[in-house]
């Protein structure tokens, strides 16, 4: 790593207590034990996806990943997880340093109850306003991520995000720059206007150390970026946030999900909130398909834009030693 780009990654290191400002996506069944102790022992920063796991889950999740790294390490909770408060408390049990919260505004009492653990809280910002907000109510860092980020999605470009709030919000606080990163000159860009680091799921999703199936791996080195489509909303009033995926039969699966759902709204046999955790069962139970059993044809193959950068399995430090090498060679230049 070049001085310049130590220097810029500076402020985002220190904050993880990592060697270099380089978070991890959180990326459900992906993100777990394995993968997160690779990114953290090689000097970037994991985050455990907790996803729709139970507190018991999560609570050996955070054991495992310990026991195979020393380095910090973070935890991904979903906002409206039915649990959240019980997931906070297994974080305060393992002393997390960095819970990051996702999926939309936190709920009230969030943010306080993981800064009473000691922990600290890096949020998502999809616009300058709620960034704002955010960091009014005590978030501590920002994540903001583009379109082009695979999983769930905001409608805005990673490339105008970072025009918007950076200049903004950087100069005070510590963001970091997400969604369509796949090379180190990328990394570069962001650096120089003001990030304080990066984030990046794809380009980690089909390293060596991720426990990702053969399959979901190959589509990843087959695909290409325009084979990453956000989903379709097919029903106005039930508000589905997009995910990106590799399109396949699960694709089509979704709409139809979506349309069952709807009917169980309108016939009043589910509320609003109930709807929205059905739609996140349904991907949970369609990734796993995808990355644990295999299922390229049905299960949900999330992947970013960068996806069409990921053309062989690679081990995580080989992978964030390129980046850095990239990213220095782009500051040199300039």
């Amino acid at each position: 790593m070049t001085d310049k780009t130590k220097a810029l990654m500076a402020r985002g290191a220190a904050f993880l207590g990592s060697e270099h400002a380089i978070l991890c996506g959180a990326m459900s069944w992906v993100s777990e034990r394995n993968l997160v102790a690779a990114i953290s022992n090689a000097g970037g920063f994991g985050v455990i996806a907790c996803g729709a796991m139970t507190p018991e889950l999560l609570d050996a999740e955070i054991a495992a990943t310990a026991a195979l790294t020393g380095k910090p390490f973070g935890v991904n909770l979903i906002t409206m997880h039915p649990k959240l408060f019980e997931l906070i408390e297994v974080c305060a049990k393992h002393k997390v340093t960095h819970v990051v919260l996702a999926g939309g505004l936190p709920p009230k009492g969030s943010l306080e109850a993981i800064k009473e653990i000691g922990a600290k809280v890096i949020c998502f910002a999809p616009t300058l306003a709620l960034g704002k907000k955010l960091l009014r109510s005590g978030a501590d860092a920002l994540v903001i991520e583009g379109h082009e980020a695979g999983g769930h999605i905001g409608p805005v470009s990673t490339s105008v995000l970072a025009q918007e709030i950076l200049p903004e919000l950087a100069a005070d606080n510590i963001v970091f720059v997400a969604g369509g990163i796949g090379r180190g000159e990328a990394i570069a860009s962001y650096l120089e206007m003001g990030a304080s680091g990066v984030q990046l799921g794809t380009r980690f999703a089909a390293a060596t150390e991720s426990i990702a199936h053969p399959d979901f791996k190959k589509a990843f080195f087959r695909g290409h970026a325009r084979d990453a489509m956000p989903s379709v909303q097919v029903d106005a009033r039930l508000p589905v946030i997009p995910v990106r995926a590799l399109k396949n039969k699960g694709t089509e699966e979704f709409t139809a999900k979506q349309r069952e759902v709807a009917a169980k709204l309108d016939a009043g046999e589910v509320d609003m909130h109930e709807a929205q955790l059905l739609i996140e069962r349904f991907w949970a139970g369609a990734l796993r398909r995808a990355v644990i059993d295999g299922d390229v044809e049905s299960g949900s193959l999330m992947a970013g834009q960068s996806v069409g950068m990921v053309t062989k399995e690679e081990p995580v430090a080989d992978i964030i030693t390129q980046l850095l090498d990239e990213c220095g060679a782009a500051l040199q230049g300039r």
